[in-house]
C-alpha cells in the first residue's frame, strides 16, 4: 500500500522539477556542470569528439606549461611495433567517437572533468610514418615535455611499444610501479632488429632503470606465449594468469596489487586484449579466455587512493569490430584511470 504522506512529499520536489532539477548535494554538482538554461545539455553526438568528451585544447602542446593543465589526455596513433594485424594506430580516433563514457563514476563517486583541468591536447606529434625508431624518439621528447612541466598523462595507443618511451620519461627521476592489465607479459626480448615491438616494453623499461620489477604486477596473462615471459619470472614481476581471475578471487588480487605496489608512484597501462575477445574483438592479438569487462572495472576501482600518476589504454584497432564494443570498453576503461588518478593522494589542489 502506497504511503500517501511519502507520495506527497515526491510529488512536492518532483511533480513540476524539471529533467535538470537535481538536489542531492552531490549529484547536484555533476549535473551543474551539465546542463544549461534548465534541462538542456550537450548532444551527446554533436559537436567536434574528444577523449572523454573532455575540451579540446591542442594549443597546450606548444605551450612551456602545457597550458598549466593537471591531466593531459593524449592519443599516440602508431602502430609501427605490432607483430601481427596492424590498426591499432586508429585506436585515438575511435576513442574520441565514443559518447556517452562519464561525467560519473558511481563506484568511485567521481566527477573527473568538473574536479580538475583536464583536456584532450591532440595527438602526439610524430615526424615519420614509416620510422619506428624516430616515433619512439618522439614519444619520449613529447613526454619529457610534458612531466617536466607537471602535467600527467593518460594517454590512448596506438601499439603497446609505446609504453616504454612514455615511461622513460615518467620515471626518468624515480623508478615506477606497474599495474598492467593484458593478455600478455610484454617482457620479451629484441626481434628482428628492433628493440621496439608490442611485445616488449617493459623488458625495456626495467632495463632503462625506469620501472622497478619489484613493483610491478601483471594481470590476465594467458595464451600460447608464455615460454616468451622469462624476464617477468627472473626480474621479480608478479604474474596473475587470467585462469586465477574470478568473482571470489578478485578481493585477494586487489589486496596484492595494492600490496605490491604499495603508496609510491605507480602507472596503470591497460591493453584492451586482457578482455576476452568475444567482448572485444578489434585488437591485433587476441586472446581466448580472458577478463570480462565487469571484472577489469572492479579491479581498477579497487585501487581508488593509490599512488597513481598516469596511465594509457592500448592496442585497440576497431576495424575489427563492427560494433564498437572494443572501443566502448576502453573508453570506459579509460574515464575510470582517470578518477583514479585524480583521486590519488596529493592530486587535487
Amino acid at each position: 500500500m502506497i504511503d500517501k504522506t511519502h507520495l506527497d512529499a515526491l510529488r512536492e520536489r518532483y511533480a513540476n522539477a524539471s529533467g535538470g532539477d537535481i538536489f542531492d548535494p552531490d549529484f547536484k554538482a555533476v549535473a551543474q556542470s551539465q546542463f544549461k538554461g534548465g534541462d538542456k545539455r550537450k548532444w551527446p553526438f554533436a559537436g567536434i569528439p574528444t577523449l572523454l568528451d573532455a575540451r579540446s585544447f591542442p594549443e597546450a602542446q606548444d605551450a612551456d606549461n602545457f597550458g598549466g593543465l593537471d591531466i593531459a589526455l593524449v592519443g599516440v596513433p602508431m602502430d609501427l611495433g605490432v607483430t601481427n594485424r596492424n590498426g591499432t594506430r586508429f585506436g585515438p580516433r575511435a576513442l574520441r567517437t565514443i559518447e556517452r563514457i562519464g561525467p560519473y563514476d558511481h563506484v568511485l563517486r567521481t566527477s573527473p572533468l568538473t574536479m580538475a583541468d583536464v583536456a584532450d591536447i591532440g595527438d602526439v606529434p610524430l615526424t615519420s610514418r614509416f620510422d619506428l625508431a624516430q616515433c619512439h624518439a618522439d614519444i619520449e621528447a613529447f613526454y619529457r615535455r610534458m612531466v617536466a612541466a607537471g602535467v600527467k598523462p593518460l594517454s590512448v595507443g596506438g601499439d603497446h611499444s609505446i609504453t616504454s618511451s612514455i615511461l622513460k620519461a615518467i620515471g626518468e627521476k624515480e623508478p615506477i610501479g606497474l599495474i598492467h592489465i593484458d593478455a600478455h607479459c610484454d617482457t620479451a626480448g629484441p626481434y628482428e632488429g628492433t628493440k621496439f615491438q608490442h611485445g616488449g616494453p617493459f623488458r625495456l623499461a626495467v632495463l632503462d632503470g625506469v620501472l622497478d620489477p619489484r613493483r610491478t604486477i601483471q594481470i590476465g596473462i594467458r595464451g600460447p606465449a608464455e615460454y616468451l615471459w622469462e624476464f617477468s619470472y627472473e626480474s621479480g614481476m608478479t604474474v596473475v594468469h587470467a585462469e586465477e581471475v574470478g568473482e571470489a578471487s578478485l578481493p585477494a588480487i586487489i589486496e596484492k596489487a595494492r600490496r605490491i605496489v604499495g603508496d609510491r608512484p605507480t602507472y596503470v597501462s591497460f591493453d584492451i586484449d586482457s578482455v576476452d575477445p568475444g567482448f572485444a574483438p578489434g585488437t591485433g592479438t587476441p586472446e581466448v579466455g580472458g577478463l570480462l569487462p565487469r571484472e577489469v572495472l572492479q579491479i581498477l576501482r579497487g585501487l581508488d587512493g593509490l599512488n597513481i600518476i598516469g596511465g594509457d589504454v592500448v592496442e585497440v584497432a576497431p576495424q575489427y569490430d563492427s560494433t564498437t564494443n572494443t572501443a566502448q570498453i576502453a573508453a570506459q576503461v579509460l574515464h575510470t584511470i582517470l578518477c583514479l588518478m585524480l583521486n590519488a593522494p596529493g592530486a587535487r589542489s
